[in-house]
């Protein structure tokens, strides 16, 4: 006679088979949410780098989105990498209808991966509103530099090519008269905007993020 099989499903799991595979479901499921609250936050980090402000004291080609909002949110919920994908996803899409050759989009992702990987990256290491407020701050200097350094060597650059630099240093010393150098631009007028940006962002998202967990979370 050969050998019955007998179904192993005819004994139960012990404690630990069990343990296992529900958290092996948990983690299946979850790493599905993350996938799809991160490609929904990219739609809306997207539609959102449309609608633009006016940046205080600079002039009129100098503007401003909320599009790094969403990615925050990504990395505050599901960690650094999320919201660096956010960013990502943001900035290819912006590609489609790019006006500066993918320049623009390059300096973005800089700034704003800056932003959210570092606010991500603390938070996930100790989850309090503290450390929320800690991560914020200290993501909004992390960004300011990034955008100084951005400016100075991309974006400044980029503008050189339409507008001669002593044109481009006067129209933000019409309203900052102690900008005297392309130095003076980035230190006076972009470290301290994306600084100030930076740390509204975090605001508002410290402010409606444990409203959103439940629906970002499931």
């Amino acid at each position: 006679m050969g050998l019955f099989q007998i179904p192993a499903d005819l004994f139960p799991r012990s404690n630990h088979e069990y343990r296992f595979h529900r958290k092996s479901r948990k983690t299946a499921v979850l790493s599905v949410r993350t996938i799809s609250m991160t490609a929904m936050l990219s739609a809306v980090a997207y539609l959102l780098a449309f609608v633009e402000f006016s940046v205080p004291l600079s002039p009129s080609f100098a503007r401003m989105d909320l599009s790094d909002f969403p990615a925050l949110i990504g990395a505050f919920a599901f960690g650094p990498l999320s919201g660096l994908l956010i960013e990502l996803v943001k900035n290819a899409l912006q590609l489609l209808t790019t006006s500066t050759g993918g320049i623009g989009e390059i300096a973005n992702f800089l700034m704003g991966a800056a932003y959210v990987v570092t606010a991500g990256f603390i938070y996930k290491r100790h989850k309090t509103k503290k450390t929320a407020l800690v991560a914020c701050v200290l993501a909004s200097v992390v960004m300011g530099i990034a955008a100084a350094l951005a400016n100075y060597f991309i974006l400044l650059p980029l503008f050189e090519s339409f507008m001669p630099l002593d044109q481009l240093i006067a129209s933000f010393a019409e309203l900052l008269p102690f900008i005297h150098t392309k130095l003076d631009v980035v230190l006076f007028n972009a470290f301290p905007f994306n600084l100030l940006k930076g740390l509204v962002i975090g605001g508002v998202t410290m402010l409606i993020y444990k409203k959103l967990t439940p629906v970002l979370k499931g």
